[in-house]
Order: C-alpha cells, then structure tokens, then sequence
C-alpha cells in the first residue's frame, strides 16, 4: 500500500526547532502504527483555493506563523474542517484554526490575529501575559475529549514556543460547540480545541511534536496518523 501523504502546511525553515521535530514525530508514529508515512511541506503562498490539497490523507498546519500567505493557512484549515480531512495544528496552527472557525463558522469575517493586525477591532488570538518561549507547563486536560483519550490521562506536561494565544473574549464563544475547549494550563487559560462531529480535528497552542527530538512518540501525532490511515 502506498505511503499516507500527510500536507505540512507552513512555511519551512530547519531553524525552527517545530519544523526539524515534525517529519520525526511523523516517523515515529508511522512505524507504532505499522505504516508508511510521507510528509510534504505545503508552503502557505501554494495553497491556492484549496483544490491541490486534494491529495492529502491529513493536513498539520505547522508552527511559526505569521505565514508568508495567511490566507492560504486558513484555506487549508477550512478545507480540512469541511472535507472532514484529520488535521493536526500546533501553535500556529491552532492560532489559525480558531480564526477560521471564528470567520467561517460564527460569520466574524472581521475576526484576526494580533500579531498580523495590531489595529483591528476584533481580536481572536491576543499577546499571552506571559509568554511562553521555550517554557514547559503543566496542562489539564477535558475528561472524555479525543485529546484526553489520545495521552490516556488527564494530567500532561508538554513544551511551548510561543507568545500568542486565544482571546478571553472569544473563549465564551466557544462553550456552545462544536468547536471545543480540550485542554487548559494551570492558570486555567485555554491552550486546546477539538471539533466535534469530525473524524479528527484537533489544535494545540502546545508543540507536543518536540518530543520526537528525544525520541518520544507525541500521543496525538500517533493518534492523527490513525485517523489518516482510517480515512484513506
């Protein structure tokens, strides 16, 4: 059987410690789960409208953002979430991830990104208070989410490199579903969503993926993989 093609979407750079860990996590969960795993790197500016996705078996919008094409980053995303194609997001990825569900799901086409629109009035994704470059954290997770079920405990520690995170403001808009708080850090800020109603859609602020550089299997990367081989 031919090797799953799983769409890298973002913007490749070897220095980011993210980018060099995700094609090991990769591998790693490959061979736990007794298959071929083929990653290719989908550089935001080629996303296009979507359509050269097609050929994916999974698509992971990866970290380090602001992407070249922010656009073509939410393109991938809502193709992901409407195709019912498994997607994975980290960091990035789950900034991203909640604008599009913001923009094309609640209808706040006038949703954004700090970082990328300082000025706009409605900010989903806001500066953390602190931030969280290179700092390992404590995280909670939801009983009976997939997440929780991926890592089999409620309990975690996992790595950020980050500074960005959700809004308060917007986190009320997501108590009603579908798109649904997984996981929280001590302080009780949301660090992780999942989408119900979807073979496998889940987002991180966390890089759980950097645990493949010590050789660790990351549960959700295993749990995607899964997910992609399911659906193919």
């Amino acid at each position: 059987m031919s090797a799953l093609q799983i769409g890298l979407i973002g913007d490749r750079n070897d220095e980011v410690v993210a980018h060099r860990a995700i094609p090991l996590a990769l591998a790693l969960a490959a061979e736990a789960c007794g298959t071929a795993v083929e990653p290719v790197w989908v550089p935001t500016e080629r996303v296009g409208d979507g359509a050269a996705l097609a050929e994916f078996d999974g698509l992971w919008c990866v970290p380090a953002s602001p992407y070249r094409d922010m656009d073509g980053a939410l393109t991938a995303i809502r193709v992901a979430r409407e195709r019912h194609v498994p997607f994975l997001g980290t960091c990035g990825g789950f900034q991203h991830a909640i604008i599009e569900y913001a923009r094309n799901v609640l209808g706040w086409a006038d949703a954004e990104h700090a970082e990328t629109a300082p000025q706009a009035s409605r900010q989903v994704i806001v500066p953390l208070l602190c931030s969280l470059v290179e700092v390992t954290d404590a995280l909670r997770l939801v009983p009976d989410t997939r997440l929780a079920r991926c890592y089999g405990a409620t309990s975690i520690v996992e790595g950020y490199h980050c500074s960005y995170g959700l809004s308060p403001d917007f986190r009320q808009a997501l108590e009603g579903g579908p798109l649904r708080i997984d996981a929280y850090d001590e302080a009780g800020d949301v660090r992780g969503v999942e989408l119900d109603g979807h073979p496998f859609f889940i987002a991180t602020l966390f890089q759980h993926e950097r645990g493949a550089l010590q050789g660790r299997l990351p549960p959700a990367v295993r749990a995607f993989v899964e997910a992609a081989e399911r659906g193919r």
